[in-house]
């Protein structure tokens, strides 16, 4: 039976291939030397400090140096989430490593590396079967070494703590390490056959431990991609076009930027691959010297598409294309019960969501120069594999003279998955000859944002004569940012050769016994033209599930079913909802589960005072197989008079499988949490004249601390795969709390994010 681990805000605060097993001669680094170094060798904690003696690596993921330091080699991004601390404790366990010995490095892009992306919650749940055999491969290795250097039989040989020991003997990891004679290889077969530690011998997984980035993160040492820079190099910002796509500079006037003291020169850039049409860099002698003169550059542009575009405008080209039969892309779902041919009842609802910016507190930036033949970009980056073609591209250049630095981000959320902040910067340094720092304001920032797409959705459902569901359909258009920005080869196709952007259906596609079910992606072709929409934390569930979540509700009330039964009546675990192994074992079951106890956490059935509500969703976070199973109830107070919605508490359940990261887990669901919760009632823009409206905090309001709720979470305590948390918090928030509203005043809000002004209208009309 699994257990409830118990996390709350108040009582607890935030605390593929055949492995060689070999030594390196003396001396030889891991590999790991970076430019950083020679950017700023002064600052303490820019790279791990130099190996001492011989180096054992027995995989291309970590090594060990005669000192018994273990460096582990992250090919994910960190941007707050403490991914290095997960991922190499996975490691190190298996290795029965010194957790104090061991060490990070986040590595530039190579394509020994394989294929380098952060997001959609992946980085455990994907590195956890790749670092488990080789921290078991290297665990073994060194056990049959250390029985020969101490003379005792492999087999009374056990690894712990960072050293190897046979009755009142040991050696540790460093001097095995020093002693440069540990030789071995395993097959594929091999590895794949390797004894892992069953779950009650874990040692780091599962345990609070020492954050390895904490310190360097407090202490100011931590050097994130806005800190790099290189003698000589010059500063960049750029002169914004009027659209997106399509812009084209027809004249430039810089006689007012000349005054400015620092200022050099304007490019305008010649982009092969066209990620930034239009572009004009200001460059200067200093950040602030750009700054000014990019502000008094005269630019005439002829505009591309979309420079009269509004969000009006993009939401009724949305319904009109939800509300046609034809067009888009139906997934492929196995129904066991054909379409009805009639309903004693239906129900259908339109929802709809505003466009979102990612708003990071570390703007986009890059550093380019060329050394030695090869373009180095020096920046934060999530998705090293998707830009650096594009890069290629761009500059003219075989990719493998292009390689991207690895720096730590000042936030991502999706927004540097799209790297197309580097090209300006590299394009820059190709014309200029030298090297080029470029830094966008917060305003440059939020108009070259990859926004959340707006979205529409429609969603319907029938119930034959005794109640029960025959069919639901469930219709979402928004722009496909996969499609846009990755390119057709990464769509998802089905049977009939459709292809589709599965990041803009993902979460429809649910757990739920519905009857025939259809679920059909839409692409909205006019934001697709307009801007180029973005992975934003959550991506496609962060709509889906505000129009599913809410809907099962308004199933629920027109059944006249409690909203907590009606969920766990379609939550079976059979046929399709079954689940499967290694990531879905138990299916709707577990999601079941998490229903039923957020619900007994949260009191579903206490009495509360006038005009409070009590509100419920869930969600299997990602992807169908990435199943994160979690459920939120939201508690709100809606005031009358002003139309204000105060969040008093929200309670979570999630079961992730297993927790690698206790610490980082509770962070990553609070965040995601409050996220979820500032688009629902705080956060969005919207596009006016072809360009978003807000730009800056003064007038983009995402929730402010004074308006956190209290916050109580829990976590299944659980064996199975662990699975991806760093999203689907994110997704159940709005919808628990606009199912909460209705609960307490009995009016449905079907936008977000939810207002005063659309409460009160709302109000009003009931």
């Amino acid at each position: 039976m699994s257990r409830l681990i118990t996390r709350s805000n108040a009582a607890n605060p935030l605390s593929r291939r055949g492995f060689l097993v070999a030594s390196s001669a003396a001396g030889v680094a891991f590999g790991f030397s970076r430019v950083i170094a020679a950017i700023d060798p002064a600052v303490p904690g820019s790279v791990p400090a130099p190996a001492t003696g011989a180096v054992f690596e027995p995989t291309i993921w970590f090594g060990i140096d005669a000192a018994g330091i273990v460096t582990v080699n992250i090919i994910r991004a960190e941007m707050g989430q403490h991914v290095g601390t997960a991922l190499a404790r996975i490691l190190a366990d298996e290795l029965e490593a010194d957790w104090s010995k061991v060490r990070i490095v986040h590595v530039d892009s190579d394509p020994k590396w394989g294929y380098m992306v952060t997001g959609g919650s992946w980085s455990v749940w994907q590195t956890f079967p790749v670092f488990s055999p080789a921290g078991a491969a290297g665990r073994i290795a060194l056990i049959e070494a250390g029985a020969k250097l101490i003379g005792a039989n492999p087999a009374s040989c056990t690894a712990k703590g960072g050293a190897v020991h046979a009755g009142g003997r040991s050696i540790s990891y460093g001097d095995i390490a020093k002693s440069g004679t540990v030789a071995r290889q395993f097959t594929p077969d091999e590895l794949k056959a390797l004894p892992i530690k069953p779950v009650k011998e874990r040692r780091l997984i599962g345990r609070e431990t020492h954050g390895l980035d904490i310190d360097a993160k407090t202490n100011g040492t931590a050097i994130y991609g806005i800190d790099a820079k290189i003698p000589n190099m010059v500063y960049a910002r750029p002169k914004l076009p009027p659209t997106r796509n399509g812009s084209k500079v027809v004249s430039i006037d810089d006689a007012a930027a000349k005054k400015v003291k620092g200022y050099l020169r304007y490019l305008v850039l010649d982009d092969p691959s066209d990620t930034v049409p239009g572009w004009v860099m200001v460059i200067a002698t200093s950040y602030y010297a750009a700054l000014k003169a990019a502000d008094l550059l005269e630019v005439t542009w002829t505009a591309g598409p979309g420079a009269d575009m509004t969000e009006a405008s993009l939401q009724d080209h949305a319904r009109a294309l939800v509300g046609k039969a034809d067009g888009g892309v139906t997934l492929d779902i196995v129904n066991a019960t054909p379409a009805p041919t009639s309903a004693a009842s239906t129900i259908e609802q339109i929802y709809t969501t505003a466009t979102v910016l990612h708003f990071q507190l570390e703007p986009v930036n890059a550093l380019a120069f060329e050394k030695d033949g090869v373009f180095e970009i020096h920046t934060g980056n999530q998705w090293q594999s998707l830009i650096l073609p594009t890069l290629a591209k761009a500059l003219g250049v075989p990719e493998t003279k292009v390689v991207l630095r690895s720096y730590l981000l000042g936030g991502g959320f999706g927004r540097r998955l799209n790297g197309d902040y580097t090209i300006p910067a590299a394009l820059a340094t190709k014309a200029l000859g030298r090297p080029v720092k470029m830094i966008l304001t917060r305003e440059d920032d939020a108009r070259f944002d990859s926004v959340r797409s707006p979205s529409v959705q429609r969603l319907r459902m029938q119930f034959d004569g005794s109640g029960q569901i025959q069919a639901m359909e469930h219709h979402a258009c928004a722009g496909w940012p996969t499609q846009v920005i990755a390119g057709p080869a990464l769509l998802a196709k089905t049977k009939a050769g459709g292809q589709y952007d599965p990041f803009a259906i993902s979460g429809a596609d649910h757990w739920y016994d519905v009857g025939h079910q259809t679920v059909r992606a839409v692409a909205n072709d006019l934001a697709n033209a307009t801007f180029r929409p973005g992975w934003l934390r959550s991506v496609g569930p962060g709509w889906t599930n505000w129009a599913l979540e809410s809907f099962i509700d308004e199933a629920a009330h027109h059944s006249k079913t409690d909203p907590v039964a009606f969920r766990l009546k379609l939550l079976t675990g059979k046929g399709r909802n079954a689940g499967s192994a290694p990531n879905a074992v138990g299916g709707a079951l577990r999601q079941a589960e998490v229903v039923r106890r957020v619900a007994a956490r949260a009191g579903w059935s206490a009495k509360l005072p006038a005009d409070t509500g009590l509100g419920i969703a869930t969600s299997f976070g990602q992807e169908r197989d990435m199943p994160t199973w979690v459920a939120c109830a939201a508690q709100v107070h809606v005031d009358r008079k002003t139309g204000i919605v105060r969040v008093e508490k929200l309670t979570l359940v999630v079961d992730a499988g297993t927790i690698v990261d206790p610490d980082g887990a509770l962070a990553q669901v609070q965040g995601a949490a409050l996220w979820g919760l500032s688009m629902a009632l705080h956060e969005g823009t919207e596009f006016a004249a072809g360009q978003v409206k807000d730009t800056n905090l003064n007038t983009y309001t995402p929730l402010r601390i004074a308006d956190v709720p209290e916050l109580d979470i829990g976590f299944v305590e659980s064996g199975n795969v662990p699975v991806g948390l760093g999203e689907p918090a994110t997704t159940v928030v709005g919808p628990a709390i606009g199912n909460a509203i209705y609960a307490a005043t009995g009016i449905r809000l079907r936008h977000i994010p939810i207002t005063p002004a659309a409460v009160l209208s709302a109000l009003n009309a009931s």
